[in-house]
């Protein structure tokens, strides 16, 4: 785990990036951060975690990172010895972690509770929207620490390391450690419901698009040709065909828009 540090004093704002190895594209906003080592008006701890995981271009070595939390100093695996040391670094501070997807182009941000913090940041990010997750937090970085993660794009493309830099500036723009004004936008709110399983199959197929509803009756995926449709209406969240290896996605419900409040325009 590599720790760094823009500015004097004690952080109480942390950037997080390659939670995952297979994530880089937080790892190369924290690079280019530490490259230009911008002056900050508040001090900002920068990590980037699991340096083995990254070296391997793997997802992780021996379990999830971001299924690992709170973790253990003894724990016999290499990611739950990071997460209590991650953890422990953390301590005291609001984190903004980036991930990427194999399901969806487009920046939003994830959030364990819709806090007051969360609805005066979010709104502020360059992000299509904000999903809470607490029914699936378990294990997550943000189940120990306040955290912010965003969703920068697709897994290895160029796009999402160029998201992850403007969404991390962003960030440090809203929480006042980078000077300048931010871009206020109207934020949709879903929260997470349901996880929608796959049976085990040779072939796998998504017919709806993230973040627009389904109605009851539409068929929204298949395995091996077998289509699954909606009983209730439900907003797919992180559904793709290969993404996860149980799972197609999930199932979430719309609770509010959002209004920045920041006095930028």
């Amino acid at each position: 785990m590599k720790v760094a540090q823009l500015g004097s004093g004690t952080p109480e704002i942390a950037v997080v990036g390659g939670i995952h190895g297979d994530e880089p594209c937080g790892v190369r906003a924290i690079e280019r951060l530490l490259d230009e080592n911008p002056t900050v008006e508040r001090p900002v701890k920068l990590v980037v975690v699991n340096e083995e995981a990254l070296e391997r271009q793997v997802r992780f070595v021996d379990e999830d990172l971001n299924r690992a939390f709170p973790g253990a100093p003894n724990a016999k695996t290499h990611e739950g010895r990071l997460a209590d040391r991650l953890v422990e670094e953390l301590e005291g501070c609001l984190s903004f972690s980036m991930h990427s997807t194999q399901s969806h182009a487009e920046p939003f941000a994830i959030v364990n509770e819709v806090t007051e913090t969360a609805k005066e940041i979010c709104p502020q990010l360059p992000v299509q929207a904000m999903v809470e997750t607490s029914n699936f937090a378990e294990g997550r970085l943000f189940s120990e620490i306040q955290t912010i993660e965003v969703e920068c794009g697709l897994q290895g493309s160029e796009t999402a390391a160029q998201n992850a830099d403007r969404l991390t500036r962003a960030f440090l723009t809203a929480v006042g450690a980078l000077p300048g004004d931010t871009v206020g936008r109207d934020l949709p709110v879903y929260r997470l419901v349901e996880c929608i399983h796959k049976d085990r199959a040779d072939t796998y197929e998504v017919f709806v698009e993230n973040f627009t509803e389904v109605d009851p009756g539409d068929a929204f995926a298949a395995a091996d040709g077998q289509k699954q449709v909606a009983n209730e209406p439900f907003y797919p969240v992180l559904m793709s065909s290969n993404g996860y290896q149980d799972v197609f996605g999930y199932a979430a419900e719309k609770l509010d828009v959002l209004t920045d409040s920041s006095t930028a325009d």
